[in-house]
């Protein structure tokens, strides 16, 4: 077995130390992994930061224990290409919930779809205590688009991996990062994009416009005119903010675990969904009747 794998989750790496921040926020945002060893055409990131680098279980254990045990009930394991952790994403997952039990919460941030290993699978859709909120980065809808990005997933193994995921576990809620107006990006190719926030569920979408960076592939591609991309950026929002009302509508008359923020009077359900409240204990967990929605937020009934 390499350094880093089951079985051997303590062996030296040449690995980085894992980065803690949000210290004054109900949860904890845990660095765990830096770099990439992909090159996708728009990404400059293998640039500025290099290859994929991750931090020791036994280290990303220590920091998850110590924001436990500064109160913070939540921790957010985060990196530029989270899904590569060394030694899989999955196996550090486990270790973190064996090796801290006191931990309520446990979130990750954006997860490559291709590298949702079987462990991990398991893990987002039978662990009461990883939270059922997924964040995938699509960037796009189109075949030909993600051939373009060199992105290694397609239009349908994004959508076959959403119906597992709510198969497995329908609370799951999506969100995603898409790219609009990548290079030669046309009406219908487009429309592939705009279709996949339905066909995924997404109720949580990071959608921005393209933008060349200097020396990528991408900068080298025909453009899009840049009020084009702008436009349909505007149109995926409004998508999944349709979508996203009607999710948080379905949730009124539910009861939600939210966890409070430092202001009190806010927080997010484990679904991430962000909640109103009377005033309750910053850093609390508390349980609450959803009374209504604005479309953007839940509204608790009195406790």
């Amino acid at each position: 077995m390499g350094p880093g794998v089951v079985g051997d989750i303590f062996a030296p790496a040449p690995l980085l130390a894992p980065v803690v921040s949000g210290r004054d926020h109900a949860r904890a945002f845990v660095e765990v992994q830096t770099g990439c060893d992909h090159r996708c055409t728009f990404c400059i990131i293998p640039f500025g930061r290099g290859n994929s680098a991750s931090a020791p279980a036994a280290a990303v254990v220590a920091a998850v224990r110590a924001a436990v045990d500064r109160g913070q009930r939540e921790a957010v394991l985060t990196g530029v290409d989270l899904t590569s952790y060394q030694g899989g994403l999955g196996s550090l997952v486990r270790h973190i919930l064996d090796e801290v039990p006191k931990l309520a919460r446990l979130r990750l941030s954006s997860l490559d779809p291709v590298e949702i290993d079987p462990l991990l699978f398991e893990l987002l859709t039978t662990e009461p205590r990883m939270m059922p909120h997924v964040h995938l980065s699509l960037q796009a809808g189109d075949d030909m688009i993600l051939k373009r990005m060199k992105r290694r997933h397609s239009h349908g193994q994004a959508i076959e991996l959403v119906q597992r995921l709510k198969a497995a576990r329908p609370a799951i809620a999506i969100g995603a990062d898409i790219i609009a107006g990548f290079p030669t990006e046309d009406d219908a190719m487009f429309a592939n994009s705009l279709a996949m926030v339905e066909e995924c569920d997404i109720v949580f979408g990071h959608i921005f416009p393209f933008s060349p960076r200097q020396e990528t592939p991408a900068a080298r591609m025909p453009q899009i005119l840049p009020g084009v991309a702008r436009g349909r950026s505007a149109a995926l929002r409004g998508a999944v903010g349709v979508r996203r009302a009607a999710w948080l509508a379905g949730l009124v008359g539910t009861e939600q675990h939210v966890l409070v923020e430092r202001d009190g009077i806010s927080g997010h359900a484990e679904n991430f969904a962000p909640v109103v409240l009377s005033p309750a204990a910053p850093g609390s967990i508390v349980t609450v009747r959803i009374a209504a929605s604005d479309g953007e937020r839940l509204m608790e009934t009195a406790r």
